[in-house]
């Protein structure tokens, strides 16, 4: 990226109507996360849509979701689990095609455990691969048909590399990369993982989304930007290297104080 990058955030509808202003000031990049729960994917999800679509009048930014990830893991063995978790994945791609959405964000299969496992069973990253693949099978030709990107991300992922190994896998450009900075430094500070920037430099070009929050490299805080310990100098630095000019979403519980992240991130003279 050759200027300073624009900050966009993760947010509902009804927190939407309260930053409208804030998010059309410079067109920035939003994720919804009104549809990642399978009650709303069940039901009739076609007037939140209509809404999206109402308080988005006008809007140029790109827009994303956030998938559904609640209960499931997209390396299940289990067939008849892969296909209840192919179908939500599905369902999410629907809302996507409604409302013109061109991310969304699906969670890493990884974990702690299989860091350490991964090579104690004889083709245990194979199985994994492949329960993803067949999982994603489905939604992955979803996604390339309407031009929506699936972003993966990483939750427990101690290995910043295998995640991206993953995606590469897919050999479809409806599949990228996504980063959390608040998971990556949970497991920098709490299982030994590398630094957050490290994550960055080893998505390389295939990054497309990053979710930013702050945190204390204990637990997943999703604290305002500039209230936990995340060097953030140092994340933008590795932004600042790579040419796919990733989504970067600010992810924060407090949704109030999305503003006040941005205004700390351009404080610091690295984004706006």
């Amino acid at each position: 990226m050759t200027s300073l990058p624009i900050l966009g955030a993760a947010m509902t509808l009804d927190d939407l109507e309260i930053h409208r202003d804030w998010l059309f000031e410079k067109q920035r990049d939003l994720e919804l996360q009104s549809f990642a729960e399978a009650s709303v994917l069940n039901g009739d999800w076609a007037p939140l849509a209509a809404r999206a679509k109402k308080l988005l009048g006008g809007y140029q930014g790109r827009l994303g979701i956030h998938g559904p990830f609640w209960g499931f893991t997209i390396a299940s063995q289990d067939p008849d689990i892969r296909d209840v978790v192919g179908k939500r994945l599905l369902q999410g791609l629907d809302v996507c095609a409604a409302i013109r959405a061109t991310h969304m964000v699906v969670h890493s299969p990884y974990t702690t455990w299989s860091y350490n496992n991964l090579d104690n069973n004889p083709g245990e990253r194979e199985k994994i691969i492949e329960y993803s693949q067949l999982t994603l099978r489905d939604a992955v030709k979803r996604a390339e048909d309407i031009g929506c990107t699936m972003v993966l991300e990483n939750i427990e992922d101690k290995d910043p590399q295998i995640r991206v190994a993953l995606a590469d896998s897919f050999k479809s450009p409806a599949v990228a990369v996504s980063i959390d900075t608040g998971h990556a430094y949970y497991a920098h500070g709490s299982t030994g993982a590398p630094p957050v920037d490290y994550y960055v430099h080893a998505a390389g070009n295939r990054l497309q989304h990053v979710h930013l929050q702050d945190a204390d490299g204990y637990a997943d805080r999703h604290w305002s930007l500039g209230e936990g310990t995340i060097q953030w100098r140092s994340v933008f630095a590795a932004l600042a290297r790579l040419e796919s000019n990733p989504r970067l979403i600010i992810e924060i519980k407090d949704k109030s104080k999305i503003p006040a992240s941005a205004a700390y991130i351009a404080s610091l003279g690295i984004a706006e």
